[in-house]
Formats: structure tokens, C-alpha cells, sequence
């Protein structure tokens, strides 16, 4: 099947370990994919590499920021970066192999049909999670039942961050107002364009926890994410 023109966002903050890595395994995915890396100034070198590779080859494009603004507004500029440039399929993605570029292309399948597609760690109750602490595994899963329960949003992995939106799902987003990080960014999103009728499907992954490299993850953004789900249930977000 030939996909239409497809971006893969993948936000970075010291990745040199893995950026060369998962640039090469998205692009032998499939053609119609390119990559935007949104680097947040990262000291190790990674925005470097990616200039470097970017000169070598067209589908590679580059973002640097000055500083560690956070993911959320990393993929809010990808976002409008893809809608300037006509891109009908946008990809949210980490930069540490957690995701699997192998996956892409089921993705893009299930666009075809829905305008979000999520991939779940959660579906059908089944845990798909490599590497994780019990700790870790309890807040995550904990979190996304505390977030079906209040919202009522009907998804079994509302957290996650692998994601393919249908331009129209994009557009159909106030990006200006998007304001969440992390966690809270992906439910945020989900809840959103659900909330406005369009068509959200979910298909199984399997999570790899990162083997290369740091977590990003931090108390602050667990607790912005409990806020936003009574924020977005009261219609004040």
C-alpha cells in the first residue's frame, strides 16, 4: 500500500547515544517517512549529529531550541512544522527505542481508517512493558485507570506517547492553547480530539524501557497530569 506523506517528530535533549540509531531504523521503515528532530540545545551533541546527517539526507530535518522547554511544546512546534509543509501523517515518537520503528507501518494502516491511532501498552488488559520497576508499571497503568474513570475517555493507554494523527485530527486541535508536558500532554491531546468526535483506535505495542541513555521523567509531570484529568473533566482545560 503507498502512504501518504508522513513526518515522525522525535524530540530530543541528549540522545547521542541512540539519535543516529533511530533516525536510521524510521527511514528503512518506509519512504513515505520523514524525520524532524526538535532538539532542546542538548550539551551532549546531539543536535550535532542530526545537522550533520541532515545535510547528508533530505527526508532529515532539524530544530534546535535553546534550552530544555519540554516535550509538549517540542511537539507542538512539530506539529505546526508538519501542517506548513502538508504532511497528512504525523508521528509523536522517543528517541530511545522504547517505541519500535518496526511498528510504523501498522500505524499507518490504522490511519487509515481513524484519525488517531495510539499505540497501547494496556489493550485488552494485557501489560506489554519490558523493563520496568513494579513501581514504575503501578503508576502508569494507575494512571490511565484514573484518567478512563474521571474523563470517561474510552482508552486504554491515554499516556503513552507513540502516536500517529491524521492531519485533520491536528487541525482540528488549538495548538496555541496546548499548554501540558509529558504525561499530561498525551492525555490532553487524546482527550481532545476524541471529544470532538473524531475516530481514536488503538493498536498493541510492546514498551521497551530505555537501555541507552537517561529518563526524562519526573515527579512534576505526574503531578501536572493528575490535575489536567480534573481540569479536562470540569471543561477547564
Amino acid at each position: 500500500m503507498v502512504h501518504p506523506k508522513s513526518l515522525v517528530i522525535v524530540p530530543t535533549y541528549n540522545e547521542k547515544e541512540n539519535i543516529l540509531l533511530i533516525m536510521s531504523a524510521i527511514l528503512e521503515q518506509n519512504e513515505c517517512i520523514d524525520i524532524l528532530v526538535v532538539d532542546d540545545g542538548s550539551p551532549d551533541g546531539t543536535g550535532d549529529m542530526v545537522q550533520a546527517e541532515a545535510e547528508k539526507n533530505p527526508r532529515i530535518h532539524l530544530v534546535r531550541r535553546k534550552g530544555k522547554m519540554g516535550l509538549g511544546s517540542a511537539y507542538v512546534l512539530g506539529f505546526k512544522w508538519a501542517l506548513e509543509r502538508d504532511y497528512e501523517r504525523v508521528f509523536e515518537m522517543d528517541a530511545d527505542f522504547s517505541h519500535a520503528p518496526t511498528d510504523l507501518n501498522r500505524f499507518l494502516e490504522a490511519a487509515e481508517e481513524s484519525d488517531l491511532v495510539l499505540g497501547s501498552r494496556y489493550l485488552d488488559r494485557r501489560i506489554s512493558v519490558v523493563n520496568w520497576d513494579l513501581r514504575r508499571l503501578i503508576l502508569s497503568y494507575g494512571a490511565n485507570v484514573y484518567t478512563r474513570i474521571v474523563t470517561g475517555l474510552p482508552i486504554s493507554d491515554a499516556t503513552g506517547g507513540f502516536k500517529c494523527f491524521r492531519r485533520e485530527a491536528l487541525q482540528a486541535l488549538n495548538l496555541d492553547k496546548m499548554k501540558s508536558d509529558g504525561y499530561c500532554f498525551q492525555i490532553e491531546t487524546t482527550f481532545k480530539i476524541w471529544k470532538r468526535g473524531l475516530r481514536v483506535k488503538e493498536i498493541p505495542i510492546v514498551f521497551t524501557d530505555r537501555t541507552r541513555g537517561t529518563s526524562k521523567m519526573s515527579g512534576g509531570i505526574i503531578s501536572e497530569a493528575f490535575f489536567l484529568v480534573l481540569k479536562l473533566r470540569l471543561g477547564l482545560a
